[in-house]
């Protein structure tokens, strides 16, 4: 099964409907989904962010992308799953480090509780990543109608 397939049938697809004042609200959203069916809680959405804080904007692997993620010993960690939130422009994070302004639009979350599951959720989640055409059409869907479309035409 794709990652996008996977996505789909789980309930782990957001398209926002408003654009987040700032990072630390982007992740809260990228984490709605996760929260929602029941894999994290506030305190791992929390940790999330303490992270960011901590260790700067890390979580952008590459432009456009980030991938929001804590500690898999974290309490509020309930269960192991990627979620999909798609922004409608780019959410600027700020490294303080080098003075950087990474930008990500794309958010996929990452709960892990389970390693194994956690690791082939990786695995799979990589292999979307470096489909660089395939990333490239996942910007240009605006809907769940988009990314379902999107889904249907890969298979």
């Amino acid at each position: 099964m794709s990652m996008l397939q996977y996505f789909l049938d789980n309930s782990l697809v957001h398209y926002a409907s408003q654009q987040p004042q700032d990072w630390q609200q982007a992740i809260r959203i990228s984490c709605e989904a996760l929260k929602r069916q029941g894999f994290v809680t506030d305190q791992y959405v929390d940790a999330v962010i303490d992270c960011v804080n901590e260790h700067g904007p890390y979580i952008v692997i590459a432009p456009g992308i980030a991938m929001p993620h804590a500690m898999s010993s974290n309490p509020g960690v309930l269960g192991t799953a990627i979620s999909f939130t798609k922004f409608k422009k780019p959410v600027t994070f700020f490294d303080e480090k080098t003075g950087e302004r990474p930008e990500a639009e794309l958010f996929f979350t990452l709960a892990a509780q389970d390693p194994d599951t956690h690791l082939s959720n990786i695995q799979r989640l990589m292999e979307l990543l470096m489909d660089e055409e395939l990333i490239e059409k996942i910007k240009l869907t605006h809907t769940i109608e988009d990314f379902q479309a999107l889904v249907a035409s890969i298979r």
